[in-house]
């Protein structure tokens, strides 16, 4: 019992303006590239900082040479097999690279910040998103409830009607009328429960939810300015704006980068210093395994031995002597040799490469100015009718509430006058009809307002939410 009641209790869960938000900024998949996106600048850091440590490689081979070699005992060509071993390690460093990998290091930091931003602006355009399908829930829920009352009105209308036309108060036309108008307000019912239906559908989506036939939201539909950002002037919430507002700060940030890419790319026109240091060795032996020794009697000559044969053999001063192999590690060891040193390169053509790369970065450099430019202008011109909106926005649903007023009124006189007979209903369902309508719109200027007023909040850096 108490599982289903778990269950129950999480389908009938009603979620708040602020859960939906925080619900999809963690489970958004545009978020969550976002984020792997910021992963690869932190990653692409690493690779930058990597090229201020040496670079250390090591390398072996082991070959075998089957046919018609030379001796390594006797130096004479033989039908023999030969096996060669080699290992070596090399090490590299950078001493001077026209300061390419600092101005390296300089951009990935700036990557990283410009990926954070890139995720805080995503959060922010899904925060919005949210919003805005979160309160076309609310005007469909309200708007629903309208026609819904507005068909209860005209279905006792209908019985009403009923009434006065057995009494021969109102002829039976009228009656047909209100039925006619009962059968559409039908159709309007229907028509807003699927509107209610999709939005829902729109919102849960948003939040990335899998189980949404029960989905609802909490119902909030306060119409209120609580931040009073009415009272500042649009150029203060600009000026405030371009503090807070993301596509700025990613503008400025990318302009940042581009001119670290001019930076790098002038770079190879300087000369470069690399030191280095090897280390190698090899061992070398067959069917016939060589030893040498200083021949005392001839200190020009060396002399050999070959194991596992008999024969003499003396060629350019070798004395052949028979014996035992050197071993794998004292060969490894006489044989092995280290260098060091110093690489200097100097550019001096190559095919306008390195110019090329220059003024390709310098058209970057001006294009992010550019964009940093229209961004700004973009921002004081969102702002100042941001601002022109809202105040369009609230004007127009006080309008719409007098209206309503006034609508109502007309509609309660209109049904006196329909009660005694004295107006037809063709005249009545058209009171009704303009009623309905000004209710309509008293919800949607309402909703309207809210949104506007969110945006404009938005710019002068007031969260949809509070964190």
């Amino acid at each position: 019992m108490l599982f289903f009641s778990i269950i129950i209790q999480a389908q009938s869960k009603k979620w708040t303006l602020e859960e939906c938000v925080k619900y999809a900024i963690q489970n958004n998949i545009s978020i969550k590239q976002a984020e792997l996106d910021s992963k690869t600048a932190v990653i692409d850091k690493k690779g930058a900082l990597g090229n201020f440590l040496p670079s250390l490689n090591g390398n072996a081979s082991h070959s075998w040479n089957i046919g018609l070699n030379q001796d390594i005992t006797t130096g004479l060509l033989q039908n023999k097999t030969t096996q060669f071993t080699s290992a070596g390690a090399n090490i590299g460093i950078d001493i001077y690279k026209g300061l390419q990998n600092q101005n390296t290091l300089r951009k990935a930091n700036l990557s990283i910040v410009a990926a954070k931003y890139q995720l805080q602006k995503m959060q922010e355009d899904v925060a919005l998103n949210v919003a805005n399908a979160f309160l076309q829930i609310l005007f469909n829920k309200e708007n629903l409830k309208v026609q819904q009352e507005q068909l209860g009105i005209n279905q006792k209308q209908y019985s009403r009607s009923e009434e006065l036309v057995n009494a021969g108060s109102i002829p039976r036309g009228d009656l047909l009328d209100i039925k006619a108008t009962v059968a559409s307000n039908n159709q309007n019912v229907i028509a807003a429960e699927n509107a209610l239906l999709i939005s829902k559908l729109s919102l849960a989506q948003l939040l990335q939810l899998k189980e949404f036939e029960n989905f609802d939201i909490i119902d909030d539909t306060n119409v209120k300015d609580e931040n009073n950002i009415l009272a500042q002037t649009p150029a203060e919430i600009y000026d405030k704006a371009k503090d807070n507002k993301i596509e700025l700060k990613i503008a400025k940030t990318n302009l940042e980068i581009a001119e670290k890419n001019v930076a790098i790319a002038k770079g190879a026109f300087q000369p470069t210093l690399q030191g280095f240091y090897s280390f190698s060795s090899r061992v070398a032996y067959s069917d016939r395994v060589l030893g040498v020794q200083p021949n005392t009697s001839n200190p020009t000559s060396i002399v050999g031995y070959v194991q596992g044969t008999n024969q003499n053999v003396l060629q350019n001063n070798f004395s052949p002597v028979l014996g035992n192999a050197l071993p794998f590690w004292d060969q490894f060891s006489n044989n092995k040799g280290q260098s060091f040193g110093a690489q200097l390169s100097v550019p001096i053509f190559n095919g306008f490469s390195a110019r090329n790369n220059v003024e390709r970065s310098k058209v970057s450099l001006e294009k992010s100015k550019l964009v940093l430019e229209q961004q700004d202008l973009d921002l004081q011109r969102n702002v100042f009718t941001a601002f022109t909106d809202v105040k369009g926005a609230l004007n127009a649903h006080e309008s719409s509430i007098v209206a309503l007023e006034s609508r109502q009124e007309a509609y309660n006189y209109a049904k006196e006058k329909y009660a005694v007979g004295l107006m037809n209903s063709f005249d009545f369902n058209q009171s009704q009809t303009l009623l309905t309508n000004a209710q309509s719109e008293v919800l949607r200027t309402k909703y309207d307002y809210i949104f506007k007023i969110k945006i404009l909040e938005f710019y002068f850096g007031i969260p949809i939410i509070k964190n």
